[in-house]
């Protein structure tokens, strides 16, 4: 292009929030600045009021605009959450400079009935970001049951992708899986999350937060990231009762989520005594607090392959740690761990088969650092940033340059 675009975001998450999203979007975000002026409408952080409504960072201008911040565990309090991001943020972008593209995140689902009209009324494309598939995966965990509300749900988002200038699918399933809500095949490109290899690197296992948290003579299995309905812990804490004569086993669970006060709960419960519960931890430590573990859990519940892609895999492989991924073969997931022989794929909910993997695993049945160096080759070659802001970058231009 002869000069530079001028690009609008939308998602609720955004620096310094610690979800996937946010995290993923100010990656792309800041890298994207380089080349584009770009503008995120974002909402406001829970439990913290020191953030300003209007600040840049490292070239991108942020607008945080007015909306709750309930606990996002129950579904009433996480649903006006989104109601007011989504009305602020309407409002909001009604308002600013008009920009040359329009991209959003599925964060909330319907964001792009959102970001939608805003296009329109500038006239720019719209691309669309989708984490996950919906309301097809709040579906099949349970979380909404009403059939008036599914529908009305599909609806609304099936209208807005089925019009949105371009659908980025974060995995080849998943894009099947738009495909048959009715988006057309030249409007997905397959664009896969990633890891930033500068940010996360391989550490030694024996490191001062290990020694911290008392897991330098353990073996660790761990889990980092969204503590949710997809992730399946439920199988990792059971399965670690079927261990319990492995005195060095300890499980770890780092984040937050819907299901954390659930699971924490569970594991008192059935004397699950090996597994401990942390926080999400500071940016800067997560090289260390990814390779202090053994082997890293992926789960990902029945049903759920293409609905939704688990983003944490590829920070799992630039710390060089293995995966044991408990998921549906034609899951994204399950795939890439086979494919690249940086793993172990079992079931979705087979407590049996998922302890079976870690004895085996600590017993020494498979090379733990071969399997980490071949998930390090693959996402530096494959799974960088870099090589996924480039192809975001070609897309934007692209689809501005049709407009």
């Amino acid at each position: 292009m002869s000069r530079r675009l001028n690009l609008l975001v939308f998602n609720q998450y955004y620096w310094p929030g610690v979800e996937a999203t946010a995290r993923l979007l100010t990656q792309l975000c800041e890298e994207l600045a380089t080349d584009f002026d770009v503008t995120v409408v974002t909402g406001c952080l829970r439990l913290s009021a020191d953030h300003p409504e209007r600040v840049s960072r490292n070239g991108v201008r942020i607008i945080r605009v007015p909306s709750t911040t309930f606990d996002r565990s129950p579904l009433i309090p996480r649903a006006v959450n989104y109601l007011t991001f989504l009305a602020s943020s309407f409002w909001t972008g009604l308002r600013l400079d008009p920009p040359d593209v329009i991209l959003c995140m599925t964060d909330p689902p319907v964001l792009a009935s959102v970001a939608l009209p805003v296009a329109r009324r500038y006239g720019v494309p719209l691309v669309v970001v989708t984490q996950d598939v919906f309301p097809e995966i709040a579906v099949l965990l349970g979380r909404i049951e009403q059939p008036i509300l599914v529908e009305l749900l599909r609806r609304v988002i099936g209208f807005s992708l089925e019009r949105a200038d371009s659908i980025v699918a974060i995995g080849d399933t998943m894009r099947v899986r738009l495909e048959a809500k009715g988006v057309r095949h030249e409007r997905i490109a397959v664009i896969p999350n990633w890891a930033d290899t500068a940010e996360i690197a391989p550490a030694p296992r024996d490191n001062d937060w290990a020694r911290e948290q008392g897991l330098e003579a353990r073996f660790v299995v761990m889990h980092s990231g969204n503590v949710g309905y997809a992730q399946d812990l439920e199988t990792l804490i059971r399965a670690s009762t079927l261990l319990r004569d492995l005195d060095d086993l300890r499980v770890v669970v780092i984040g937050t989520g819907a299901r954390h006060d659930a699971l924490t709960e569970l594991a008192a419960r059935i004397e699950a005594d090996a597994v401990s519960f942390l926080p999400y931890q500071a940016a800067e430590i997560v090289s260390t607090s990814l390779s202090s573990a053994d082997v890293h859990f992926v789960g990902l519940a029945k049903s759920l392959a293409g609905y939704v892609v688990p983003s944490r895999l590829y920070g799992i492989m630039a710390a060089a740690r293995p995966v044991l991924v408990s998921a549906e073969p034609e899951s994204e997931t399950a795939r890439l761990v086979s494919d690249v022989a940086c793993g172990i794929v079992v079931p979705p909910g087979r407590v049996d088969l998922v302890a079976g993997a870690i004895r085996g695993l600590r017993a020494g049945d498979h090379d733990l650092e071969a399997m980490g160096r071949r998930g390090l080759d693959y996402v530096r070659s494959e799974g960088n940033r870099e090589i996924a802001v480039g192809r975001y970058r070609d897309l934007l231009v692209s689809v501005a340059g049709r407009s």
